[in-house]
């Protein structure tokens, strides 16, 4: 994979902010626009680009607002703030400033489903991906590291459409091509009808632990969604045997799996945060990984149930 630059291994939030300054430098039309959070790591985009980086204070609906405002008029804005408050709190206005309006934006979450554990549940938000994905005209990348991420922004800020973009704590060891395709990471030997393991984003090294010693192919992909059902189709085989482990709400794919695979006899496992039940808990990250079943023993127990 080509990325924009040499850089030292950060986390993938830390990126999205170092990346600020040299996106606003390569492309003009490009505002960021902030709801307080994250203004303290932009001091050196907010002063070499006055007036480019706005931030509306804590006012969520107001921050897609005056996004939909900045694209009627021709710019290209990308936003920024935790993902419960970016997709969540204001969702009326991301479908109706943004979409009724048929204006492009880049929206850039942090937190994703449980990294701001401590914060309690305002601040975690499994829901995100299936809630933009309801919306129509929108792109989701869940990128698993940095270099993913200068690559993904750079790329998005070029261009015109509604792109998500979803940032966690959590992140792989290596980059992996972030070109909207499935990647077959382990071939599980090569034999036909080997089933298929499809990781989601930041999913992938914990995939790769759990699954080590199973007859299984991993795959993965940075893009849900849309997503990629040719590759799939290909990868999957006529009569696939398929989980998918994606880092937020369980089955938030299941439609669109359902549909690239609709003429094939197939037995397909969602993993993922479960919707039937709340954890009123505060704990770490890796607790809430543990509880939900999405760490490599939790992720293994699923795959090995469905391998029977």
């Amino acid at each position: 994979m080509t990325t924009l630059a040499t850089a030292p291994a950060l986390d993938l939030r830390t990126r999205f902010y170092e990346e600020l300054d040299p996106l606003l430098d390569a492309h003009p039309d490009v505002d960021v626009v902030l709801a307080v959070i994250g203004s303290g790591y932009m001091a050196r985009a907010i002063e070499r680009h006055p007036g480019r980086v706005i931030d509306v204070g804590i006012r969520e609906q107001a921050l897609i607002g005056v996004a939909g405002g900045l694209a009627l008029a021709g710019r290209r804005p990308i936003v920024h703030t935790f993902a419960s408050f970016l997709v969540e709190r204001p969702y009326e206005q991301v479908k109706l400033d943004l979409g009724h309006q048929d204006v492009g934006a880049v929206l850039v979450s942090a937190g994703a489903s449980y990294d701001v554990s401590a914060g309690g549940r305002t601040h975690q938000s499994p829901a995100d991906v299936a809630l933009i994905s309801a919306l129509p005209g929108w792109t989701v990348h869940v990128p698993g590291h940095a270099d993913e991420v200068a690559e993904i922004l750079h790329r998005e800020a070029a261009g015109t459409g509604r792109v998500y973009v979803r940032l966690s704590g959590q992140r792989n060891s290596r980059p992996r091509p972030v070109d909207g395709r499935l990647h077959l990471v382990r071939d599980g030997g090569g034999a036909p009808g080997v089933p298929l393991v499809l990781a989601v984003g930041p999913m992938l090294d914990t995939v790769l632990e759990a699954t080590a010693d199973l007859p299984v192919r991993v795959a993965w992909t940075a893009t849900p969604h849309p997503l990629d059902a040719d590759g799939l189709r290909a990868l999957a085989g006529p009569a696939p045997v398929l989980a998918v482990v994606e880092p937020y709400l369980e089955g938030t794919s299941a439609a669109a799996v359902a549909a690239a695979l609709v003429d094939r006899p197939s037995r397909v496992l969602h993993v993922g945060v479960p919707g039937e039940t709340e954890l009123r808990r505060y704990g770490t990250p890796r607790d809430h990984a543990a509880a939900h079943g999405l760490d490599a023993a939790g992720v293994r127990r699923r795959v090995t149930s469905l391998l029977g």
